[in-house]
């Protein structure tokens, strides 16, 4: 082509190239940044990044709605769905970039950007260092695509434009085709190191020993499991306790490297504590229910298990700290974890006498990664984003005025009491039980004031007594059965708790925001 001549109309598959350069470009920018990544550390990866910034400006209903109909797969989708939305933009630069080629080779410099920006921004982020992984990226990204572009608007050396169709295409070939392989092993290498740092912190716990407890939680009692079929276990097994947290990425801690820092207006000196500096307190273990706000009635994002730990009371009051009723400063502890998630809890609350820990055993076994390894809070009574800090690094002294902890902001209350509730197990619902007795079972919770009272109602009919199982603490859940004499048709089943202080479930019907629904729980079932 002259320089007289137009420029040439891109072919449909000069399109179809163009586009497949973009992905292309976009695969070996998020490939560069993995190896990039595993130098800096997992958090600063561009799609990690992003996504928790996804994740910190999505509406709180929206996150509702999430864990409503994805549950704990909710990260992989949003991991999904964010590759699915660069894949489209990469394809889109692709073409932009065969219209104007240094444009093209822009926006993949601008996509960089933004990835950085994310990742320095994220609240665990400490050093620039984060934004490395995204801008090397997308300086290799954006030179590709201006390569592959290249092979595109100008004929190979040599040849006839016709017979090439006016681009290098066997060249544009070749380039993506190599590339591809680099990129693929970089990434590769890149996990293989990531995978180094995982595989330490996995040893450390592999290897970590817990100290015998100087006060043991009492044998569960006999008849708190009760032989139903379709009851929930009185103690949830480690790999069924629900997980609902903001972390795209699961933090790996190495357990001889973990500190926690306590400081704050409400503290006279700043300190540090180690594992060991830990298990060289008083340990103690104790069965404690928690309870996630966005538990719908009747939800499942609930369970029991037997922590092992310290009391944070203790820690504290060691420090010179003093709850608000006796003249303290601070009325908030902002605990804070590895990924940056702060959660604030009440000090009065932690120090009025409860076993509020600071956990580092989980069913007789250390904690899995998934619910914080190798320490986290936990307070009986409270909801999980108010107390049940995961992974946690970090505590700060302070007070409600000062500080708004991450759900604050988004709508969710500063406190939040965990709320009387109870929940059917089975029947499941539209079940068709045969006629005759139908044990209708559940669990019911009101942590730290314990259940008094379990009551159950078909269709419109009076509220019978369930049978309640033996009570473990008022800080655990409790199991219940109701014995109905079932007689065919369609029926409803409605359940509600009395707690210890002699107040009854609710029957007003609340959503999760901003501290927690509320409403009996109900299930229509079919008798045969």
């Amino acid at each position: 082509m002259t320089l007289s001549e137009p420029p040439r109309e891109p072919t449909r598959t000069d399109r179809l190239l163009a586009a497949l350069g973009g992905l292309l470009a976009g695969y070996v920018s998020l490939a560069v940044a993995e190896l990039v990544t595993a130098a800096v550390r997992p958090e600063a990866s561009p799609v990690m990044a992003v996504g928790g910034a996804v994740i910190d400006h999505t509406p709180a209903g929206v996150k509702d709605w999430a864990i409503r109909n994805f549950g704990e797969s909710d990260k992989i989708v949003l991991q999904l769905g964010i590759l699915v939305v660069l894949a489209l933009l990469a394809a889109a630069v692709g073409l932009l970039a065969l219209r104007h080629r240094r444009a093209g080779a822009a926006a993949v410099l601008v996509f960089g950007v933004i990835g950085a920006v994310a990742a320095v921004s994220r609240p665990d982020s400490d050093s620039v260092v984060d934004a490395l992984p995204s801008l090397v990226g997308a300086v290799a990204g954006a030179a590709l695509l201006y390569v592959l572009i290249g092979r595109l608007l100008a004929p190979r050396a040599g040849s006839s434009s016709e017979r090439a169709g006016g681009a290098d295409r066997r060249g544009f070939l070749l380039v993506a085709a190599s590339t591809a392989v680099a990129a693929t092993a970089a990434g590769a290498v890149g996990r293989a190191l990531g995978g180094t740092r995982d595989a330490d912190a996995a040893a450390s716990r592999d290897a970590l020993r817990l100290p015998r407890p100087a006060s043991a939680a009492p044998a569960v009692p006999p008849g708190a499991q009760l032989r139903v079929p379709g009851i929930s276990p009185f103690v949830t097994p480690n790999k069924d306790f629900y997980r609902v947290d903001t972390a795209l990425v699961v933090p790996k801690l190495d357990a001889g490297d973990w500190r926690l820092r306590i400081s704050g207006p409400g503290v006279p000196e700043t300190r540090m504590f180690s594992l060991d500096d830990l298990f060289r307190r008083e340990v103690i273990e104790r069965d404690i229910t928690l309870a996630c706000v966005s538990n719908e009635v009747g939800g499942p994002y609930v369970g029991n298990a037997r922590w092992l730990g310290v009391r944070l009371a203790d820690l504290l009051r060691e420090l010179g700290v003093k709850p608000p009723s006796e003249g303290g400063r601070a009325d908030q502890i902002v605990a804070r974890s590895a990924d940056g998630m702060s959660i604030g809890t009440p000090v009065e609350q932690v120090m009025d006498g409860r076993d509020a820990l600071l956990a580092f055993g989980m069913n007789g076994t250390p904690l899995p990664f998934d619910h914080g390894f190798p320490v986290r809070m936990l307070v009986p009574g409270l909801y999980g984003y108010v107390s049940a800090c995961k992974w946690i690094v970090d505590i700060e002294l302070t007070t409600f005025d000062a500080y708004d902890a991450y759900w604050v902001p988004r709508g969710w209350a500063a406190e939040a009491p965990v709320k009387t509730q109870s929940r059917i197990d089975t029947p499941r619902p539209l079940s068709r039980p045969k006629a005759g007795t139908v044990m209708v079972a559940g669990v019911a919770w009101a942590q730290h004031r314990g259940i008094r009272r379990v009551e159950v109602r078909v269709d419109d009919g009076p509220w019978r007594d369930a049978e309640l199982g033996a009570e473990d603490s008022r800080d655990t859940w409790r199991q219940w059965v109701y014995r109905w004499q079932a007689v065919p048709g369609r029926h409803s089943l409605t359940v509600r708790a009395t707690d210890g202080t002699g107040r009854t479930q609710t029957e007003r019907r609340a959503e999760t925001m901003p501290d927690g629904a509320s409403g009996w729980h109900s299930v229509v079932v079919n008798v045969e």
